[in-house]
């Protein structure tokens, strides 16, 4: 579907190789993301699940910080699951001291609002803007959107209104883990904004 779009998986801590897996096998050419340099060869970028405290401190570490926030100002389409969602909120309620994230999307996220990983679940979706067929969605030590600013979409909740999967332009987030299920289509979505960029020639 993809052709031979370009995209990165952030390769610092999470479940790489499950996003890569599917990427791949939905036409994309995968590259794992450690510098800022290979940040600059990609037409799209996957932040995994994970942990994101420790996720930040090594984006730190190996420079990362800055070019990925200088890449979502400048359009790049990037997709968070999970921990990768808490990295893009503007606003983390409950980090851990000194947590910082990369921003770009006016929402607050709280961490870990479900428990922990002995409370997670799955459940059905209904998200519309991906056909009508429901999503199949695990969460695990997942976070929640607790607010939502004017320019976001939201893509999906769950049945007491929780809001757990948000759009806003180029940058998309879910709570859960698409990954895990086999489920393609928020993935096949990020890779259309992708595709966008390369054809645009913007990167």
């Amino acid at each position: 579907m993809a052709g031979r779009t370009r995209v990165g998986v952030l390769a610092l801590q999470g479940d790489v190789r499950e996003h890569a897996a599917l990427l791949s096998g939905l036409g994309a050419d995968v590259v794992p993301v450690r510098r800022p340099g290979e940040l600059s060869s990609v037409d799209g970028l996957v932040i995994p699940g994970g942990e994101s405290s420790v996720i930040d401190k090594l984006s730190r570490t190996f420079g990362m910080q800055q070019p990925i926030r200088d890449a979502i100002e400048a359009g790049l389409p990037v997709y968070g699951t999970c921990a990768g969602l808490i990295l893009l909120a503007d606003t983390v309620l409950d980090g851990i001291e000194g947590q910082e994230s990369f921003g770009g999307m006016d929402i607050d996220v709280r961490r870990n609002a479900f428990g922990r990983q002995t409370e997670s679940f799955e459940t059905e979706l209904s998200v519309p803007a991906l056909g009508q067929a429901p999503v199949r969605a695990t969460f695990i030590r997942a976070p929640i959107v607790e607010r939502v600013g004017a320019d976001v979409e939201v893509l999906a909740s769950l049945a007491d209104g929780t809001v757990v999967a948000v759009e806003q332009g180029s940058l998309l987030g879910t709570s859960f883990h698409p990954e895990v299920d086999g489920e393609t289509r928020f993935h096949e979505r990020f890779l259309a904004k992708a595709r966008a960029v390369a054809d645009a020639g913007m990167r």
